[in-house]
C-alpha cells in the first residue's frame, strides 16, 4: 500500500502543535561569562547556523583564560557571533565577526547593537575560506581566531579549509591563538607543528587550540 503524503497544512506525525511552535521559534544564545554575562543573543534557527554548545563554549573559554584579554577575536563562520562577542565580553580589545550569508550578517549586527559594542565591532560579509577578502583588515594586534565551520566543511571542502588553517597560522601576528571547532573526522595531525595542538574531545565535537609564539 502507498504512503500517504502528508500535505503543508497537515501536521506531520510524531510531534504534537505545541512542539511544532517551540521548534519554530528563534533559539535564545546566551553570553556565558564577563561584562555581559547572562545576555541573550539572537538566533532565528536557521539550520545553516550551528551556535558552538554552551557547555562546549564555557570549556574552551575556561582553557582559553586570561588570554583573551587584549586580543582582537576573529569570529569565521560566525553565525549568531556568539564566540568573537563571548571573548568581547570576557575582555577581547575588538572582534571581526565574518559570515558570507546576507541574513545571518543582519542577525550579527543586531546582536552587536543589543550588546552596544559597534565600535570595537565589524561585521564582514564574506567567504571566510576567502582570506584575502578580509585578513588585511585585521591589524596587527594579536588574534584570537575561533574556527567554527559546519563540520562537512573539512570533508566536502578539506582542500580549502587544509589552506585557510595553514594560512592563518603562517601569516597571524605572534602571540595569537587560534581555536578549531571540528569533529572526530579532522585529523590535527594534518596541520603545521601537530604536537603543539591542545586537542580535546567533546562529543561530538573535537577542539583544537594552538599559541603561535616566538619561533614558529
Amino acid at each position: 500500500m502507498a504512503r500517504r503524503k502528508h500535505s503543508p497544512s497537515e501536521h506531520p506525525p510524531g510531534r504534537s502543535p505545541k512542539a511544532r511552535r517551540q521548534l519554530a521559534q528563534p533559539v535564545g544564545v546566551r553570553i556565558i561569562g564577563g561584562r555581559f554575562r547572562g545576555r541573550r543573543l539572537r538566533y532565528r534557527g536557521d539550520p545553516r547556523v550551528r551556535p558552538m554548545k554552551d557547555r562546549v563554549r564555557e570549556a574552551v573559554f575556561n582553557l582559553l583564560g586570561p588570554c583573551v584579554r587584549g586580543k582582537h577575536a576573529v569570529d569565521l563562520f560566525a553565525g549568531t557571533g556568539a564566540l568573537g562577542l563571548e571573548a568581547l565580553s570576557r575582555g577581547a580589545a575588538r572582534a571581526t565577526l565574518i559570515d558570507q550569508h546576507h541574513p545571518t550578517a543582519r542577525v550579527l549586527r543586531e546582536n552587536v547593537a543589543a550588546l552596544g559594542v559597534e565600535s570595537i565591532a565589524e561585521v564582514i560579509v564574506a567567504n571566510a575560506l576567502l582570506r584575502a577578502r578580509w585578513e588585511d583588515r585585521l591589524g596587527d594586534t594579536p588574534w584570537l581566531v575561533f574556527c567554527s565551520p559546519p563540520y562537512a566543511f573539512y570533508i566536502e571542502r578539506a582542500g580549502a579549509m587544509l589552506e585557510l588553517l595553514v594560512g592563518l597560522l603562517a601569516t597571524a601576528p605572534l602571540e595569537s591563538v587560534l581555536v578549531v571547532e571540528a569533529d572526530e573526522r579532522f585529523d590535527f595531525q594534518r596541520l603545521p607543528d601537530p604536537t603543539a595542538w591542545d586537542v580535546r574531545a567533546y562529543p561530538p565535537a573535537v577542539i583544537g587550540i594552538y599559541e603561535k609564539t616566538p619561533g614558529d
